[in-house]
């Protein structure tokens, strides 16, 4: 009986496999015969390849949007975006104007361009003895770009004492650091800020524990939030800081069998004892998730904050003829108290093609070393929940039409120094509300889009009269001037400013202890009882 079973079950094996491969190759076959065709009889010349990526990028959007084709041309930037290294001179650039200068918008700390004298507010001119006129930000920065050790050259119009200068910056090797901030909050409890999870992060996070140790650290706060992951194998090292060699991390399931995996901590830890506080949002995702997660099953730190990502996939990278890559969706991993954080229901579309998440009554309960009661199916809940600022929409219009950055480079013009970070605030509100009122964005209250959706509906239906009325009267409301918009954020505008004018004098150090000044959230957290 038991040998027919297995003989059953073989066969039907068999038998999908079969079909699949059946299904595979008619479709490889039909797409073929159609170019084919097209070739022959289409009344215009084909752009085959704009053709074949379009094809190639809708066939994997339809899986999930983490795999992806990465033609040979693009295998720079996908490689930057992997390891955040990259060959340059180490400047985040602005071109305000096609036609003019680029302007030196930040300069990272101890990179080649700030050994070089470059500084925020510098305008450059020429690169390597071509006008930047007429070139846009990618030609501009592609230009900057290459190989370590080669040089790039520049005509500067300098920000400090004016004049044109002529400038050489040899190039390095940049790697965008995945620690943003490691420092006592103090005298007893240290903090360190990570952004990604690339080579090597694991082992300087053990450098920062040690010399906080020296600083008297008797407890920390790791904060995650706003961290989108990275390599798996790093989440596995940062877990391992903090629990016994050979802890189980994380496993990883897949349809291959060689994809499926059990991670386990591979070092000694650093501190089995010390007191830790997870800090995590709703855009910590994947290795972030691991390293949470993980944490948290094994009863090892306090999570606090909102609910993560909720990103369960594990991807693989994958050579392609002709120097492109695949970048594909391999498995599925499974923190160690057996639970999936994974939200996104890739697997079952609705008909109309959209994604839905995995409502909460198809999730599972499982347990903590200790028993405690977590669940699956998304992300991350937190041990102690946290409540997250909340800003008006002008804060968010005037950032992300970077109305505040571009009001530190008009800073920094006339400004030749600022006090120390801890000794800065900014006292010139009423020159960043004229700054703004000269800027193009979407000033308007949530109360001011609703309404004018509101009204828009009502006037395709033909309103009354009457009722006309009282939309002028409630438009009078709800509406106001850019200028009294942005004042009115005041409260919430003034640390986003003083943090983007720290960055131009004191690097990204600045910038987050600035963040730290005003950061309610992780107060609130260290008030907050551990588990």
């Amino acid at each position: 009986m038991f040998v027919a079973a297995a003989l059953f079950l073989a066969a039907a094996a068999s038998s999908f496999s079969q079909s699949r491969d059946f299904t595979m190759g008619k479709w490889i076959e039909i797409q073929s015969a159609i170019l084919k065709e097209l070739g022959r009889s289409y009344v215009d010349s084909l752009p085959v390849d704009r053709m074949e990526k379009v094809g190639v990028n809708a066939m994997l959007a339809n899986l999930d949007p983490y795999t992806v084709y990465v033609p040979e041309e693009e295998g720079d930037n996908f490689q930057m975006m992997i390891s955040n290294t990259y060959g340059g001179v180490g400047a985040i650039i602005y071109k305000p104007k096609l036609d003019e200068g680029v302007l030196i918008n930040e300069v990272y700390e101890n990179s080649p361009a700030h050994k070089a004298g470059l500084q925020s507010g510098d305008v450059i001119l020429t690169i390597d003895g071509e006008s930047v006129a007429g070139l846009n930000v990618a030609q501009c920065s592609s230009r900057m770009k290459g190989t370590a050790g080669t040089q790039v050259h520049f005509l500067v119009e300098k920000v400090r004492g004016g004049g044109r200068k002529e400038i050489t910056v040899t190039r390095e090797k940049i790697h965008l650091p995945d620690i943003e901030f490691a420092g006592m909050l103090d005298a007893k409890t240290a903090y360190i800020a990570v952004s990604g999870f690339t080579p090597g992060l694991t082992d300087q996070v053990r450098a920062q524990l040690s010399a906080l140790r020296k600083q008297g650290m008797k407890e920390l706060v790791l904060d995650l939030r706003g961290n989108g992951g990275g390599l798996l194998q790093e989440a596995v090292e940062m877990v391992g800081l903090f629990v016994p060699k050979g802890s189980l991390v994380v496993t990883s399931k897949g349809r291959d069998r060689e994809e499926e995996r059990a991670y386990k901590t591979p070092d000694a830890p650093f501190d089995l004892q010390l007191p830790l506080i997870v800090l995590v949002d709703s855009q910590s995702a994947s290795a972030s998730e691991i390293v949470a997660g993980a944490l948290q099953d094994l009863d090892r730190a306090t999570i606090m904050g909102q609910r993560t990502f909720g990103k369960g996939l594990v991807q693989s990278i994958r050579p392609l003829p002709y120097g492109g890559q695949l970048k594909i969706t391999t498995a599925k991993y499974y923190i160690p108290s057996g639970r999936c954080v994974q939200i996104k229901d890739y697997a079952h579309r609705r008909e109309d093609g959209s994604v839905g998440n995995i409502p909460d009554s198809l999730t599972s309960v499982f347990r903590t070393v200790s028993g405690r009661e977590v669940r699956d199916g998304g992300g991350i809940t937190p041990d102690v929940l946290l409540k997250r600022r909340d800003y008006p929409r002008i804060v968010y219009a005037l950032s992300g039409w970077q109305v505040i950055d571009h009001y530190a480079l008009e800073y920094v013009k006339t400004h030749a120094s600022i006090p120390p970070v801890e000794k800065f605030h900014f006292d010139e509100f009423d020159a960043f509300v004229d700054f703004a009122a000269q800027q193009e964005f979407d000033y308007r209250s949530s109360a001011k889009t609703y309404f004018d959706a509101m009204r828009d509906s009502l006037k395709k239906e033909g309103p009354d009269p009457e009722t006309l009325a009282l939309l002028e009267a409630l438009e009078k409301k709800v509406d106001m001037s850019k200028e009294e918009a942005v004042r009115r954020a005041r409260e919430e505008l003034i640390p986003l400013i003083e943090e983007e004018i720290a960055v131009r004098y004191y690097f990204q150090k600045g910038g987050m202890e600035i963040r730290l000044r005003y950061d309610d959230e992780l107060r609130e957290a260290l008030k907050s009882p551990r588990i």
